[in-house]
C-alpha cells in the first residue's frame, strides 16, 4: 500500500498535511484501525465513507469537482454515510480537526502534492 503525499491548502494558507488513496489497497484500509490521525487522509473519485474498523471518530469534507466543500460531517465509529451528491473527493481528519482548521462549506480546498508528482490532480 502507498499514499501520495500531499497537503491540503485553502485561501493560500496550508492546514494539513495529507495522505491521498492512490490505489485499492490504500482507499480500502483508509484510516482503519489508528488510534490517533496526523493530518488528513484524501480520498479521490469518492462520495461517501464508513467508519466500520475506525478507533476514532472523524471529520468529513465532500468536495465538489473543484475542490468546493459542499458538505462536513463528524462521523462516531461504527456508521455509515449516505452518498453525497456532486462530490468527487473526500478529505476526512480526527474529530474537531476542521473547526480548529476553519474548514466550512463553502470553502475551497486545494490538494498539492508535496512532491510535484505529477500523477497528483490538484482541485
Amino acid at each position: 500500500m502507498t499514499a501520495l503525499s500531499a497537503w491540503l491548502v485553502t485561501d493560500g494558507r496550508v492546514l494539513a498535511s495529507a495522505n491521498i488513496a492512490n490505489d485499492r489497497a490504500s482507499r480500502r484500509k483508509g484510516l482503519c484501525g489508528q488510534t490517533h490521525i496526523e493530518g488528513a487522509f484524501v480520498i479521490p473519485n469518492c462520495r461517501w465513507v464508513h467508519t466500520f474498523g475506525m478507533r476514532v471518530a472523524i471529520d468529513v469534507a465532500y468536495l465538489d469537482a473543484v475542490g468546493n466543500v459542499i458538505k462536513t460531517a463528524q462521523m462516531s465509529k461504527l456508521r455509515l454515510g449516505a452518498p453525497v451528491r456532486n462530490a468527487r473527493t473526500v478529505v476526512e481528519a480526527e474529530k474537531g480537526a476542521f473547526a480548529r482548521w476553519g474548514i466550512s462549506v463553502g470553502n475551497k480546498i486545494e490538494v498539492r502534492d508535496s512532491n510535484n508528482n505529477p500523477e497528483l490532480t490538484s482541485q
